[in-house]
């Protein structure tokens, strides 16, 4: 294989981008600073911005050669992977999202993994981290088991094959033999994509020496949009391929269902009460949302401990967000009852 042949393998960073004026000059200044000694290109694909971002790449392509920006008119995470790689000459291919920022040794040590471990891909730790209250409450729910589940990719682990890899850093021939990213696929497909090499016979693998720190969306109107759209698409992949899913995915809408219909009916109960109808009983109902509310109170004490009140206090907000977004996206996605799925991006 053409990567082994050499000692330090060209690298090409493949980033999609729109409307991230605030974030992209961080992530792309992480990657011109890595401490790999290879070459190395930055391909941005750039989608249809309304804000200041197109120029701001400009500015830094300009400045620095190695870094090119390409049109991605459709605008799309996949479609934009798909330009980048395919405009890409080197044959290690680094996923890279504009709300990630790569510590300087990210690259060398993604390198050293992809040929310990002989891997098609290796992935590692999205470590989110906020800035403002609301986003320290979303980077602590990320960061623990009650918000996104415990992937490895969000709390750690052991090194060795998974079933998928946060961004990840590709052997590019690979991705080309699989038909590179489902262009059909707006979320999770980073999921299908590694689905189909480890189909074809290849390893996706896991390290925590790779570690991210990611941005979290700035307000709770853009995270909601997030896991809704991220609740639909898992619910629809979960659909196509049904041997691929885990209890891992079915845990929150089977909470959300629950819970709201617990709610419907204890209010049944509440109005049989009030008119006597005998229906009193119905508001037992009550019990499960009780519960869940229970749990979330319990979990803002636990896993947003150490942080200041207001963040504390977002936490209550945000973990629900998460759960009710991501569990019933998932529920409208697994019964195929949205009219357009692909016009949910998670933007």
């Amino acid at each position: 294989m053409a990567l082994f042949d050499t000692p330090l393998p060209g690298v090409s960073y493949v980033m999609p981008v729109l409307n991230e004026e605030r974030e992209i000059r961080a992530a792309v200044e992480s990657l011109v600073a890595q401490d790999y000694e290879g070459p190395f290109e930055v391909l941005l694909a750039l989608g249809p911005s309304v804000d200041r971002t197109n120029e701001v790449v400009a500015e830094m392509s300009a400045a620095d050669p190695r870094i090119r920006s390409l049109p991605n008119p459709v605008g799309s995470t996949p479609a934009g992977l798909n330009v980048a790689i395919r405009a890409s000459v080197h044959p290690v291919t680094v996923r890279v999202d504009a709300h990630s920022v790569l510590p300087p040794e990210y690259t060398r040590l993604a390198v050293e993994a992809l040929r310990r471990s002989g891997a098609d891909n290796v992935g590692g730790i999205m470590l989110a981290e906020g800035r403002t209250p609301f986003e320290k409450a979303v980077a602590r729910a990320y960061g623990s088991r009650v918000g996104l589940g415990g992937t490895p990719h969000h709390v750690g682990g052991a090194e060795g094959p998974t079933e998928t890899a946060y961004l990840g850093v590709f052997v590019r021939s690979r991705l080309l033999e699989v038909g590179l990213f489902d262009e059909g696929v707006k979320r999770g497909q980073d999921w299908e994509l590694n689905r189909r090499l480890r189909a074809s016979g290849g390893t996706v693998w896991f390290t925590p020496e790779l570690v991210v720190t990611y941005r979290p969306r700035p307000s709770l109107r853009k995270l909601a949009r997030q896991f809704v759209a991220t609740g639909l698409w898992r619910g629809e992949l979960s659909r196509r391929f049904p041997r691929a899913n885990t209890v891992r995915y079915l845990v929150p809408p089977a909470m959300v269902v629950g819970a709201s219909l617990g709610l419907l009916v204890g209010l049944v109960g509440v109005v049989g009460a009030m008119t006597g109808s005998g229906l009193a009983w119905a508001m037992l109902g009550f019990v499960v949302p009780g519960v869940y509310l229970a749990f979330v109170l319990a979990a803002a004490v636990l896993a947003a401990r150490g942080e200041d009140l207001r963040t504390r206090l977002w936490f209550l907000v945000v973990l629900p967000s998460i759960h009710f977004g991501w569990g019933f996206g998932f529920v409208f996605g697994f019964l195929n009852l949205t009219k357009n799925i692909t016009a949910h991006t998670g933007r």
